[in-house]
């Protein structure tokens, strides 16, 4: 497959899988008090209004990527610590509901028909592969995004487990967080060490298993 087709295959799933991603953490600031996103005009399911270009494109070359962060202002919620954790949850747990649902769809399909896999034709054999991309995508950016390393979402689940004194010295590090990520991001595009992918692929694995008997 050349990489221009695997982009127009893969687009319309990454672009549906991060738009929910970032809509969910939104609906849920918007839930707990704060309107920050609803009135920045990222509350809602319009891609367009989620792509940050250079992430997207680091997701098909780098196989790291992420959409522009929604907008939050967590001095408007009523538990500044709590929330914030329960608002950066929010993103991860839509992609795993996604999965669950679509590999719902994906034993549905396969009760139904358990030669598929095999000796379905090559249409089917498509939009099953489309099916299972999906799971996998949002599987991944879900084990992704709970990694700790200031500001991503699972740095912010973690403060909310922390004293209030060390969830300050913690979130203040997320310059420096940044400045890891970015040196991952390097070493994945320029040497390709995937170091996130030995993180994240045993539990992707399991729970792709799991989902869907399926492993990498």
């Amino acid at each position: 497959m050349s990489f221009l087709t695997q982009i127009v295959i893969q687009l319309p799933i990454l672009l549906i899988t991060l738009t929910i991603h970032e809509f969910s953490h939104g609906y849920v600031a918007y839930l707990l008090g704060d309107d920050t996103a609803k009135r920045a005009g990222r509350l809602t399911l319009n891609p367009i209004s989620h792509i940050d270009p250079f992430g997207l494109i680091m997701l098909f070359i780098a196989r790291i990527g992420w959409a522009k962060p929604v907008p939050i202002n967590p001095y408007n919620f009523q538990n500044y610590k709590r929330d914030t954790a329960i608002t950066a949850a929010a993103g991860p747990i839509s992609n795993f509901i996604m999965a669950i649902l679509l590999s719902l769809i994906f034993k549905v399909i396969k009760v139904a028909d358990p030669d598929i896999m095999y000796q379905a034709s090559a249409m089917s054999q498509f939009w099953l592969g489309m099916l299972l991309y999906a799971i996998l995508i949002n599987l991944a950016l879900g084990l992704f995004n709970l990694i700790p390393i200031p500001p991503m979402d699972g740095s912010k689940i973690l403060g909310g487990f922390l004293s209030d004194e060390a969830y300050y010295r913690y979130t203040a590090k997320e310059k420096q967080g940044v400045r890891i990520l970015m040196i991952i991001f390097m070493l994945s595009f320029v040497f390709r060490i995937p170091l996130i992918s030995y993180i994240i692929m045993p539990p992707l694995n399991f729970f792709l298993k799991l989902l869907t008997g399926i492993t990498l």
